[in-house]
């Protein structure tokens, strides 16, 4: 970094404080974008260092793991603010109950646990059905011919077709 941006980047606010002034300054009911933060940021305090994309990207998601911002639907809201919307937890919310109805009736143990029972070990089963016998040792090597030669190995697969000799003009 040459002097010049160093100088430049300790003239700027700290980015929370920027993230926060923009969001308020934009005052958007559905909550303001990255994009939108990011323009606000730039016009106002004009040439901004290289790195501000990756540093407001982080400081976003920082911003929104301690719960300073929230995030909804790709867009980010002051959770002190009175319009934001109710933060709401992962997965499908839980039924509403009705104070009035009766409470339900208690599920009925079965006194027998979940899931398939185990298979009762039978020991003339295991007589009938011994275990498997081990693999028998390799084939031996064929023998040497007559002349001398070992035959030639057969490769894996089809063997390629053999064509007729073609009668060679002279």
């Amino acid at each position: 970094m040459s002097t010049e941006e160093v100088a430049k980047s300790l003239l700027l606010p700290p980015y929370p404080e920027m993230i926060l002034e923009a969001i308020e300054s934009l005052n958007d009911k559905v909550g303001s974008n990255k994009s939108a933060i990011s323009k606000y940021i730039e016009g106002k305090y004009g040439d901004m260092p290289p790195t501000h994309g990756s540093l407001l990207t982080a400081h976003l998601a920082r911003m929104k793991e301690t719960g300073e911002l929230l995030f909804l639907k790709n867009n980010y809201f002051r959770t002190d603010a009175p319009d934001a919307p109710p933060k709401r937890g992962r997965g499908r919310p839980p039924k509403v109950k009705d104070p009035n109805a009766p409470p339900p009736p208690p599920k009925p143990s079965s006194g027998r646990p979940r899931g398939r029972p185990a298979k009762a070990k039978d020991p003339e089963a295991e007589a009938a059905n011994p275990p498997k016998k081990p693999k028998a040792a390799p084939a031996p090597t064929p023998a040497p011919a007559a002349d001398g030669s070992t035959p030639a190995k057969r490769g894996r697969g089809r063997p390629p077709k053999v064509r007729p000799a073609e009668p060679t003009a002279a």
